[in-house]
């Protein structure tokens, strides 16, 4: 009876509020906080009570007292980060009439990366250290920036354009002959795809509109030690390559990483307190309803290119070791562009979560048998976009090209082979003497 009430005192509330009447609105709101016990209701009525004083003091406490009854209350969480600064209310837009991409894209600006020396073109060395001259082999050491990536919050990120379009501009290019998309590092003139191997000279005057990655995590070893982790791998399933192998090329593959929190109501039965089974008989049961608290993290691969492999990949990364990212780690490699919207992937990972918690439940609520669950409160808390560190090649097989990744941090190797090829091991090294030779 109280909880219809308070809530009853809570709607007339905010029709005063929305009349302008505030006084009114302070006394319905004042009342309902005193006669609930509702969280809902409170955080509310504390919400409310934030729009109509001016006060900077009173519309923080009452903010802050919004979110201690509801964590993840968006608009409050909005309001707080405006009066901390984290936010202008000129950036906030309406997500159904987003401003029109430009007509035209301008060019990036560039930082190149050159030799202090000879001039020749520095690379990034998969050390995690240095760039490297190309030609004098003069190396300039990189001081990483320390720390983890800065996760962005999701909330406050999708109240603005950032979280519905792409505000930062680099110079891209897209391959024409199987269509993927990749970041250049600055002044890069000319690529070859990763994926098909197809060498082009960038147009300089393109340049695409992208969110900065986050993070990175940069490659821990050559080419050379690639191509042996390849040949390792095809020896010991004695697989029989229906073409020569070709050397593994390196690149950077997107990755979406989000952080979700609130919880997982669920209602079941429970045995009553000191029930039991007697004989044949069962035990009585009781309704139970709850909210299983939640805070995990869940990976959303931002390419579609690579697929089922590297989908399987992503758990062999260390993302822990995940850096700042620093355009200096792209020099000559390229970086594959997201082509799965932050949105869409917030989706999935939201959706991915739920399936997991959903089968895990049942067993970590035991002996309360599950009647049904809502993910309702299930929120996304922040994102990340980071680059992983992947050697890619191919391998010809049943008439047709397969996929190989290898994990550019551990070494650890995925493809889209489904079974086995067996063959002799016999004279494999020389089948495989162009791939491994230096």
């Amino acid at each position: 009876m109280f909880g219809d009430y308070s809530r009853d005192l809570l709607r007339s509330g905010l029709i005063d509020l929305k009349a302008g009447d505030r006084d009114s609105a302070r006394r319905y709101l004042d009342r309902a906080l005193y006669m609930s016990s509702d969280h809902d209701v409170m955080a509310e009525a504390w919400y409310a009570l934030s729009q109509i004083t001016e006060d900077p003091q009173e519309k923080r406490n009452a903010l802050e007292n919004c979110l201690a009854n509801d964590l993840q209350h968006a608009r409050a969480r909005r309001a707080l980060a405006i009066l901390d600064g984290k936010l202008k209310p000129d950036e906030i837009i309406n997500a159904d009439a987003l401003p029109p991409a430009p007509d035209t894209l301008q060019q990036a600006d560039a930082q190149r990366f050159v030799c202090s020396k000879c001039g020749g073109r520095m690379a990034y060395s998969p050390d995690g250290r240095s760039l490297v001259c190309e030609y004098c082999l003069r190396g300039q050491s990189i001081n990483p920036l320390g720390g983890r990536a800065d996760e962005e919050d999701f909330v406050l990120a999708m109240a603005t354009a950032r979280g519905h379009s792409k505000p930062l501009r680099e110079q891209v290019f897209q391959c024409q002959g199987c269509g993927a998309g990749f970041i250049l590092s600055p002044g890069q003139l000319s690529l070859t795809c990763a994926y098909c191997g197809s060498a082009h000279v960038v147009s300089l005057e393109k340049s695409g509109e992208l969110l900065a990655p986050d993070g990175i995590l940069p490659h821990a070893f050559d080419q050379s030690h690639a191509a042996d982790i390849l040949a390792d791998w095809v020896e010991d399933l004695k697989i029989e390559p229906e073409q020569p192998l070709r050397r593994p090329r390196g690149l950077y593959v997107p990755l979406w990483s989000f952080q979700l929190g609130g919880g997982i109501d669920y209602a079941g039965e429970a045995p009553a307190d000191g029930a039991e089974s007697l004989g044949s008989r069962a035990p009585r049961l009781v309704r139970v309803a709850d909210r299983w608290p939640v805070l995990l993290s869940v990976s959303i691969a931002a390419s579609r290119k690579p697929s089922a492999p590297f989908v399987r990949l992503i758990p062999t990364f260390d993302l822990r070791l995940v850096q700042p990212y620093d355009p200096r780690y792209l020099a000559a490699w390229p970086a594959e562009l997201y082509d799965v919207p932050m949105a869409d992937a917030s989706l999935d990972a939201r959706s991915q979560a739920y399936s997991r918690l959903k089968r895990d439940l049942p067993v970590r609520l035991a002996p309360i048998q599950l009647v049904s669950t809502s993910s309702a409160n299930l929120t996304i808390d922040s994102f990340q976009l980071d680059l992983l560190p992947v050697w890619v090649s191919e391998i010809w097989l049943d008439g047709r090209g397969h996929i190989l990744l290898i994990n550019g941090q551990t070494g650890a190797l995925q493809s889209d082979i489904a079974k086995k090829h067996e063959r002799d091991k016999a004279g494999l090294r020389d089948w495989l003497a162009d791939l491994i030779k230096e």
